[in-house]
């Protein structure tokens, strides 16, 4: 019986390489949230004990119940029956069997019935449910919604919604998108009002809305009259009661589990979460922040799913009178799946650490001014820890989600003219992946997000120390390589900057952010590859083919491929 959980070596080698230790004991307050609940642990092991045995469940319960009914979930989809939505048969049972293991409040404060577990471990019980179903990952990951009312909602409101996203009654949904408004929410125009009294209510429509049939909706609305940019929105919570309407849910690709629906508001009775005018600005980066880095955990599932569903095919399909498995052809883009696989999944769950860093810090903070004390160095730590965050997620959903789609297209090839044919696993995980790279943000918006932080080398710190530290053998001759990456970072971007001209910048972007993430996963996956043997192998093919990749990227920055688009009418005739 398959535990997608324990039998993933690499996501066992990453947990156990986790320094959750700081984080752990800001998150349990030193431990003190064990004398007021009996099942909080008493010390870090304990705690680490805590989450392999959730993680456990998670992928019992993944792969013996939720992966074999996925298939029906495609096939079945969601229904759109008199204005209402309907799940699936097979996803009610998924999250009716999660809730009842009191899996769906994992991130959430233990007062209001969560587990309190630190941002990464949810984003490892992420990835193991998205290998077993990718739509039911949109679903089980909206426990993101509770988490931002329990940042920026007042008591009440916590009191009011958070429990019941635990106990699984309430499941979420993020209202942001509109016709008209995509990538650009400044444009979000759906109308958040106050009657005499002052109450909020909201009036126009949300589309591509994850969910949107959900029992609460955190919706992005104009409520200062007169406004047409981000300064004009506020956040509001409100219930998917008779007001608002489900016009329609989309026929779409992939992730048929999950409906997206289009919305219509009809003066419905809402909630201001935090301050208003801070919609856009504060509340929607924090939750795209996670919802990004949910995604990204989408993506790993799908991609080791479709890895798993490759290499037994491989070894199991007979052509020429031996399985395809050792043909070289077939072979190198086995190693090449995995390599990929495995470098993602480090740079992942390095940049969940950050992120978790980033919120133990801003929890510190705000216990140390309720006590009395300096914050000055915590605040600068934040700072710094702040702005790694805010590169490395937009890295991460970038290189994580262009890889699923190579990845399971490459498994779809593994698999010949079968893996087209629905009876096979690998079409609906092409389907699926397909997403992973637009919604949330595109791959381009991602490189817009990166591309500041890149220019400023807001890593030249780590780089450096990285530089001065002795490598032994084999292990020297890839940091030489990584060194030379470096100096190909640097001269490109000399090249770019000295250019003074934005357009420049904008069409380079995307080799800049490559260069920069081959740099700092080629690091952290020498440092794996000094711990353990088998990552020598991934780290010597990440890092050689990294540096080629290099080379090609700064020939083509100096190349001037922005020149091409002064002829773009020319081009596309």
């Amino acid at each position: 019986m398959p535990n997608f959980f324990s039998d993933n070596s690499d996501i066992l080698f990453q947990l156990n390489r986790l320094d959750l230790k700081e984080i752990v004991n800001v998150l349990e307050d030193n431990y003190n949230e064990s004398k007021n609940y009996n099942y909080a642990p008493v010390n870090f092991d304990d705690a680490m004990e805590n989450y392999r045995k959730t993680l456990e469940i998670i992928g019992d319960i993944a792969g013996n119940y939720i992966a074999p009914r996925a298939t029906d979930v495609d096939h079945e989809g969601a229904h759109h029956i008199d204005g209402k939505v309907q799940y699936a048969k097979g996803t009610k049972e998924n999250l009716d069997r999660l809730a009842k293991a009191d899996m769906m409040g994992l991130v959430i404060p233990r007062k209001y019935g969560g587990l309190n577990f630190p941002f990464t471990i949810y984003l490892v019980a992420t990835e193991i449910v998205s290998r077993a179903d990718a739509s039911l990952m949109n679903l089980f990951g909206l426990q993101d919604i509770a988490d931002i009312l329990y940042k920026f909602g007042t008591e009440d409101q916590k009191e009011e919604f958070i429990p019941k996203f635990t106990t699984g009654e309430y499941l979420g949904a993020m209202a942001l998108t509109e016709p008209d408004a995509g990538s650009d929410l400044q444009a979000v125009k759906l109308q958040a009002y106050q009657n005499d009294e002052g109450k909020w209510f909201l009036r126009g429509v949300k589309r591509f809305i994850t969910n949107g049939n959900a029992e609460v909706l955190l919706v992005l609305a104009r409520s200062e009259s007169g406004t047409k940019d981000g300064r004009g929105l506020s956040m509001f919570a409100c219930y998917g009661d008779k007001t608002v309407k489900v016009r329609r849910i989309e026929n779409k690709l992939g992730i048929h589990g999950s409906p997206t629906c289009e919305l219509q508001f009809n003066d419905t009775p809402a909630q201001l979460i935090g301050s208003r005018k801070f919609g856009l600005i504060k509340y929607v980066f924090e939750l795209m922040f996670r919802a990004r880095m949910g995604v990204s955990a989408q993506a790993l599932g799908i991609s080791q799913m479709a890895f798993e569903e490759a290499l037994s095919y491989a070894k199991d399909r007979v052509q020429f009178g031996k399985s395809i498995y050792s043909i070289p052809a077939v072979s190198n883009i086995l190693i090449d799946m995995k390599v990929t696989l495995e470098s993602n999944r480090t740079l992942f769950y390095n940049t969940g650490w950050w992120v978790d860093k980033k919120d133990s810090l801003e929890l510190l903070i705000e216990r140390y001014k309720k006590e009395g004390k300096s914050t000055t160095d915590l605040v600068n730590e934040l700072k710094y820890t702040t702005k790694i965050a805010n590169l490395l997620t937009p890295i991460s959903k970038f290189i994580t989600t262009e890889s699923a789609n190579k990845i399971t297209y490459d498994s779809l090839q593994i698999h010949g003219g079968t893996g087209y044919m629905k009876e096979f696993r690998v079409e609906r995980l092409a389907r699926d992946a397909r997403i992973t790279n637009i919604y949330e943000g595109t791959s381009q918006m991602q490189i817009v997000s990166a591309i500041s932080g890149v220019i400023h080398d807001v890593l030249k710190e780590y780089f450096d120390k990285k530089e001065v530290k002795e490598y032994s053998g084999s292990f020297a001759v890839l940091a030489n390589h990584l060194k030379e990456i470096r100096i190909i970072f640097n001269d490109s971007l000399k090249y770019v900057m000295d250019k003074k001209d934005t357009n420049f910048q904008d069409v380079s972007a995307k080799e800049l952010v490559e260069l920069y993430t081959f740099i700092y996963t080629g690091y952290l996956l020498l440092d794996e590859a000094e711990s353990n043997s088998r990552k020598r192998f991934i780290a010597n093919r990440y890092i050689i083919n990294s540096l080629a990749n290099a080379r090609k990227n700064a020939e083509t920055i100096k190349n001037e491929t922005y020149s091409d688009l002064l002829h773009l009418d020319e081009i596309v005739k």
